[in-house]
């Protein structure tokens, strides 16, 4: 089977969709403004990490996602 490549462009178009889809369900669920998340989850170690190709972070789903986060922000 080939290997198929995505554009860079592809994957942060894909990485900026999720976070808005995490973005929106911790702001549904935590009752906080959706850009004061935005801006916090950018800012931390999940939003930096999901940029990042190598951790393959942004290949899950919104759900984990903001999991993996809300558990960051319990240990901080």
């Amino acid at each position: 089977m080939a290997e198929v490549t995505i554009s860079k462009e592809k994957i942060n178009y894909t990485i900026d969709l999720l976070i808005t889809m995490v973005t929106e369900e911790i702001a549904e669920e935590t009752g906080k403004d959706r850009k004061d998340v935005l801006t916090d989850f950018l800012c931390s170690r999940t939003g930096k990490a999901i940029y990042d190709e190598k951790t393959k972070l942004w290949c899950n789903g919104p759900a984990y996602i903001a999991e993996l986060y809300m558990e960051e922000l319990k240990n901080a």
